[in-house]
């Protein structure tokens, strides 16, 4: 039976949700939900997407995704498929992981929001060692949201969700934790309420843009970098090398380009040199001196 489409904007806010097949679970170990989240900031340095929360169990794992402009499904599909093959590996094993393609439903109202946070927060309650206290488990946004404990990956933008309790941190805090708690789980099965909803929920958040030409980021890093040859083929000169892993990791961002289409623009190079010139061009961003503000020029409105 052929798939549904799913429905989706490159605005709108997601409750993304992520399944193993029965026999094994996904999440089975500590080091595997580290490896997830590690992954899933990775692709956050490219496509610049918002983690509002998240919590991962054994055998599935719970989001609030703000697209921010990008595709969804570009997202969780390399995100995915990269947790997949470095868990096979792992784990030396083969085949599927995941039960399904991931599902996503569609964010529609604050209080859609509000109970969705609610919603993945209880998740650990379902644990007798955390039955009565959901916040002391490590692998969920809820003790960031609670102030207990800083974000370790640098993954969440919990303000989004908490500035709709208060405007004054610890109030928020204080006014959260209480939802959680008066919250009932049988109240929180909100999915049928919602299942074919198309409405989407908007704010007053700024989006980024997808739309750029590849034209304009190649003279845009050859300008802010100080070098002219981006697309050679063949070089060892240093200079030339981080310009076009700065260049790989913003045109995969944003320009909803493909692997193979970002290959053929850097001058026909293999497929696999496209990742590995993102993993260099992510690093060099993130922790090099030089490089930190080339987003920041490029995207005005951007805020790393």
């Amino acid at each position: 039976m052929a798939r549904c489409a799913r429905f989706k904007t490159n605005d709108a806010i997601f409750h993304v949700m992520i399944k193993s097949i029965p026999e094994i679970n996904l999440f089975g170990l500590d080091c595997d939900k580290e490896m997830y989240l590690d992954i899933l900031k990775f692709y956050q340095q490219i496509y610049h997407f918002k983690v509002y929360s998240y919590c991962l169990m054994s055998n599935h794992g719970h989001f609030i995704i703000d697209c921010n402009g990008a595709d969804i499904s570009r997202v969780m599909h390399s995100i995915n498929f990269k947790y997949a093959l470095n868990f096979n590996k792992k784990h030396n094993r083969n085949g599927h992981l995941f039960r399904e393609r991931f599902k996503s439903k569609l964010i529609n109202s604050e209080r859609y929001l509000l109970t969705a946070s609610a919603y993945i927060h209880r998740n650990p309650v379902d644990i007798i060692n955390y039955k009565d206290s959901p916040e002391n488990y490590k692998y969920s946004s809820l003790a960031v949201y609670l102030g207990l404990r800083n974000d370790p990956k640098g993954i969440l933008d919990e303000d989004f969700v908490m500035q709709l309790f208060s405007s004054n941190v610890k109030k928020a805090r204080k006014k959260y934790k209480k939802f959680i708690y008066l919250c009932d789980d049988k109240k929180l099965k909100y999915e049928e309420d919602y299942e074919n909803t198309k409405k989407e929920y908007s704010s007053d958040r700024e989006i980024i843009t997808r739309d750029w030409n590849p034209k304009e980021i190649l003279k845009f890093i050859s300008n802010e970098i100080g070098v002219e040859c981006i697309s050679s083929l063949k070089t060892n000169n240093s200079d030339i090398i981080h310009a076009r892993a700065v260049s790989a990791v913003l045109l995969r961002g944003l320009c909803n380009l493909t692997c193979s289409d970002i290959a053929q623009i850097l001058g026909d190079i293999p497929l696999y040199m496209v990742s590995k010139l993102c993993r260099i061009g992510v690093k060099i961003l993130y922790e090099r001196r030089q490089f930190k503000n080339v987003l920041n020029n490029f995207i005005p409105s951007y805020s790393s």
